[in-house]
């Protein structure tokens, strides 16, 4: 595995709410993605998911709750926990999860992506 540069993986790409693989550890992968707008309420049933915002700031809706989550902070959802992400601009984001966990949990539809390597 050779370093990782976040800021020319995410020059790489300019589309939204779709998932890149950038690494992997302990049957966890690393992803990037560009978020902006609203996503779906989901979650995940076997899956806990840390969104670490790398530029801007994220909003994460629980059903009780939002979380402000700001450049250099994370906040990690715990499985089984209807969340939905919402960017009023575009973020930066990195996920922890899984190895195969679905961008929308427990939801299929338009958004539902399956993350590729970057």
């Amino acid at each position: 595995m050779d370093k990782i540069n976040l800021a020319q993986q995410f020059d790489s790409f300019a589309e939204h709410w779709q998932q890149h693989i950038v690494g992997e550890l302990n049957g966890q992968e690393v992803k990037i993605a560009k978020v902006k707008g609203e996503f779906v309420w989901h979650h995940h049933d076997d899956a806990d998911e840390m969104f670490f915002v790398v530029k801007g700031n994220l909003t994460l809706q629980l059903r009780d709750r939002d979380v402000q989550i700001g450049e250099g902070e994370f906040f990690i959802v715990p499985r089984g926990i209807e969340h939905r992400p919402v960017a009023a601009e575009e973020v930066h984001v990195m996920l922890f999860e899984p190895a195969n966990t679905l961008n929308t949990g427990n939801v299929r539809n338009e958004r539902t992506y399956e993350a590729t390597r970057a």
